[in-house]
């Protein structure tokens, strides 16, 4: 199997100093994609990538375009694998400093309430959730961080919670908005076009079966340590997280709250979290006109 070096997820640049895990809930592995494509595939996912482009929810209340089908360029289960082997590292490392938080600790029952309400909302975005085995880790560090890894390997560290003063709507905005980066397989999306921009898309004998493409992803190590989302890729998660949150009965108008409050902690500057996630009036505009199409939602949400 080709080998992600999956070390450092993409709303998470800071080097990783400490981690706990729980396992939220199972379920049964995907089967493998095909791992060898053909010229002829390859060409066409490259060529004609919104005509095979994923479509959005039915049911959606905001709007967020397609996924791009340059992610198809990469195998997800693998992506997948690669991420749950790094998560288990990174939780045997951070057991080993003794800063794994137990399930007992009141913040890692609290994230793990909130992700229990918000997982069953998630197969609509990707139909890979369900297959996914969820989990919640909180990770004692001062970092102002949060991220969720391709499966649903989520965690979040006591800074965010701490320094930000979180209630839980905030908190779920966090972890719907990090959901979100995973359910829209931005990482998966991310590598893809990282591949295809180093060989130059030079498809003649080097992309022949598409072997260059999988060697270039499965070669990616270093850069996922610095890989960042797009912005377009954050507006995605922003407004994708704030419908999955509502529609676990969290108040909307929190996703509003938290940005003032990251805004007004850090001063725009200093945190990990910020460095891949640009606050200020426009972000915050774009939620508050986003509010009120899912206020129904919530309301629905809350008294069912």
């Amino acid at each position: 199997m080709r080998r992600f070096d999956y070390y450092s997820p993409m709303c998470f640049i800071c080097d990783l100093q400490s981690a706990s895990s729980a396992t939220v809930s199972t379920s049964t592995t995907t089967a493998r994609e095909e791992p060898v494509w053909s010229a002829r595939r390859a060409f066409v996912l490259a060529g004609a990538a919104a005509a095979t482009a994923a479509a959005l929810p039915a049911a959606a209340q905001v709007d967020v375009g397609r996924s791009s089908a340059l992610r198809k360029l990469v195998p997800a289960d693998e992506l997948e694998s690669a991420a749950r082997q790094q998560y288990a590292q990174m939780m045997s490392e951070a057991s080993g400093r003794q800063a794994l938080l137990p399930a007992s600790h009141p913040q890692v029952q609290r994230l793990r309430g909130i992700a229990r309400r918000i997982i069953p909302h998630a197969p609509p975005w990707n139909a890979r959730a369900t297959q996914w085995q969820w989990e919640v880790n909180l990770i004692e560090s001062p970092q102002v961080n949060a991220f969720c890894m391709p499966g649903g390997k989520i965690a979040f560290y006591t800074g965010i919670l701490d320094k930000l003063k979180l209630n839980d709507d905030e908190a779920a905005m966090i972890m719907g908005h990090e959901m979100a980066h995973a359910l829209r397989e931005h990482a998966r999306a991310r590598v893809a076009k990282s591949s295809a921009t180093n060989i130059g898309l030079r498809l003649g004998a080097q992309l022949l079966g598409l072997g260059e493409l999988g060697n270039m992803a499965a070669g990616l190590g270093t850069q996922l340590l610095t890989l960042r989302f797009s912005r377009e890729d954050e507006s995605e998660a922003d407004l994708v997280g704030l419908e999955l949150a509502a529609r676990a009965a969290f108040k909307p108008q929190a996703s509003v709250s938290l940005w003032q409050k990251m805004t007004a902690t850090t001063g725009g500057a200093g945190a990990g979290f910020l460095s891949t996630h640009p606050s200020g009036p426009n972000r915050i505009r774009d939620l508050q006109a986003n509010v009120p199409k899912v206020q129904g939602l919530f309301e629905q949400a809350r008294r069912g």
